[in-house]
């Protein structure tokens, strides 16, 4: 009703009795006494094991989950690891299965049909003279004060004789030289072997030297020349002496305690300071003064090795010589291991770094010309650089006017293609090889001694009848070896050879630049690479051929 008060309200006559003996405990009389304190305790220690016992409950199951995820982890793992050991079994026994299949083909032989006989070559009629060459005063002056030659005959480049080639093809061991036929000379039979050319054969006859530019130099010193002719197969003999000379100085070594030691302190040094050559002026001067007193040494043979016969390792026999040094029977044949060690290493440092890097053939070219034309180390007048030579008839025939087919067994062998492990390497790495020593044997031949009292070791005249000998190949027996052997002779050097011949030397360029690869059946990049240098030395040297 408007206007009047609100109804009112019935409080709640009856308490809960919960909430009532709550209150009651708590405002109870007892609340303080003793024995409400002990009842309190209880009950509280009965809550804290009640919760205590769950949680070690509850630590209790995540422990024994916690393990079952490691053991199952564990198991994991052990199925991988079992699993990459199976993949890794089926992985060896497919390539053991592959290796046995590779050695199966390997084993594989396939008889090569028996090379043909290779044609006579027609007789060349001799063309007219070329004009003499107009040299400067510093042209006009070759070695020792010899001149280069004033007229230059065009049979003077095509006039070599073709050199027989032996019946037996020689084979190559692992180090990259050819191993001769069988021998059955000892170390005696070394000493026997004094007359060089009872050795040669009529069939083994090398090119003719008719392809030398000129006479041979007149030098102020008197060297004496072979009574007989020599046969260039001489090399091979020289290079058999040599490895039966290394076998002596093992026998000699087991007898003879401080040669042993010394030898072979002797050998790496020699091995380590060739390895050391580099280009620049003054470089090499700590190498080659360690090489020339490590020759020294021997020569003074103070731990007393055997003496040898020095025409053992010389293309023919020498006389004694007026002022010569060494005009004796016989020189310490540690004298002479020491130089097939030097030849040796120079060998394989052509081929090992001048195949991939020409240029560095040339300071290895003037370690060479520096230690074979110290007179302490001639004998009766000459050098001993046969022993170097010998090397490389062996590795690089070519350069000596052996010819083959790269594609036969007998071929190859006459090439110098080279054997690893009884199977011949790969085409790119044989063309290594021959890029190296074509510079390498350009590195020593066309060496300058005009202002040196020294005499040449090896002059110019080598280089032009090498260069001939593969110019004078018929177009039918030309090989690609030869086309990389003669670029690499040229490359690098081409100023040095118009240096000592001139005129001579551009027409003999043409030959070999533009002529030559002309004549090739085949064009293959090998014979590309002789028109290319062609064209590059006149973009970059102005040399018209």
């Amino acid at each position: 009703m408007a206007g009047s008060s609100p109804p009112h309200r019935q409080s709640c006559q009856w308490a809960s009795p919960n909430r009532s003996s709550i209150i009651a405990d708590i405002l109870g009389d007892d609340r303080n006494s003793e024995a409400r304190h002990k009842s309190l305790l209880e009950s509280a220690k009965k809550e804290h094991d009640r919760v205590r016992l769950e949680a070690e409950r509850v630590y209790r199951q995540h422990m024994q989950k916690e393990e079952q995820q490691r053991l199952l982890e564990e198991k994991q793992r052990i199925l991988e690891a079992k699993r990459r050991e199976e993949e890794r079994i089926r992985l060896e026994e497919h390539n053991a299965a592959e290796r046995t299949r590779l050695h199966a083909l390997r084993a594989k032989k396939i008889e090569m049909p028996p090379t043909p006989k290779e044609p006579e070559p027609p007789k060349a009629t001799a063309p007219a003279s070329i004009p003499p060459p107009v040299h400067s005063s510093s042209q006009a002056t070759s070695m020792n004060g010899t001149t280069a030659p004033q007229a230059l005959q065009t049979p003077a480049l095509f006039g070599g004789n073709k050199p027989t080639i032996d019946s037996q093809p020689a084979t190559h061991n692992s180090s990259g030289v050819q191993k001769p036929g069988p021998a059955s000379q000892t170390t005696a039979a070394i000493q026997a072997s004094a007359a060089p050319n009872a050795r040669g054969k009529a069939q083994n006859n090398g090119p003719s030297l008719q392809t030398k530019p000129s006479q041979a130099p007149q030098t102020t010193q008197s060297t004496p020349q072979p009574s007989t002719p020599v046969t260039p197969d001489r090399y091979t003999v020289i290079h058999q002496n040599l490895k039966i000379l290394r076998k002596f100085m093992i026998e000699q070594a087991k007898a003879n305690k401080a040669l042993k030691e010394r030898m072979g302190d002797m050998r790496r040094e020699i091995r380590k300071c060739v390895g050391q050559l580099t280009g620049g002026a003054g470089a090499n001067r700590i190498q080659q003064a360690s090489i020339i007193n490590l020759l020294r040494e021997a020569l003074g043979n103070q731990v007393g090795s055997a003496p040898m016969d020095p025409s053992l390792f010389i293309l023919g026999p020498r006389n004694p010589v007026q002022g010569a040094l060494h005009n004796e029977p016989q020189l310490p044949s540690l004298f002479f291991y020491l130089l097939n060690i030097f030849s040796k290493a120079t060998v394989s440092q052509f081929i090992n770094e001048a195949g991939a890097k020409p240029e560095t053939a040339d300071p290895v070219g003037v370690c060479i010309a520096f230690v074979f034309s110290d007179p302490e180390f001639l004998w009766r007048g000459a050098s001993l650089i046969d022993i170097l030579m010998a090397k490389f008839r062996i590795v690089c025939p070519v350069l000596f006017g052996y010819r083959g087919n790269e594609k036969t067994e007998q071929g190859r062998a006459r090439l110098g293609w080279w054997k690893d492990n009884g199977h011949w390497v790969g085409d790119q790495q044989h063309m290594d090889r021959m890029t190296g020593l074509g510079a390498g044997f350009a590195a020593v031949s066309l060496r300058k001694f005009a202002n040196s009292k020294k005499d040449n070791p090896y002059p110019p005249r080598y280089y032009w009848a090498a260069m001939a000998r593969i110019v004078n190949t018929p177009p039918a027996e030309m090989s690609n070896t030869q086309c990389v052997v003669l670029r690499s002779m040229i490359q690098n050097f081409e100023h040095k050879f118009i240096e000592f011949y001139g005129t001579a030397a551009i027409v003999a360029l043409r030959m070999c630049l533009v002529e030559f690869p002309a004549r090739a059946p085949q064009k293959t990049p090998a014979v590309g690479s002789l028109e290319v240098l062609g064209q590059v030395l006149k973009r970059d040297a102005g040399l018209h051929l």
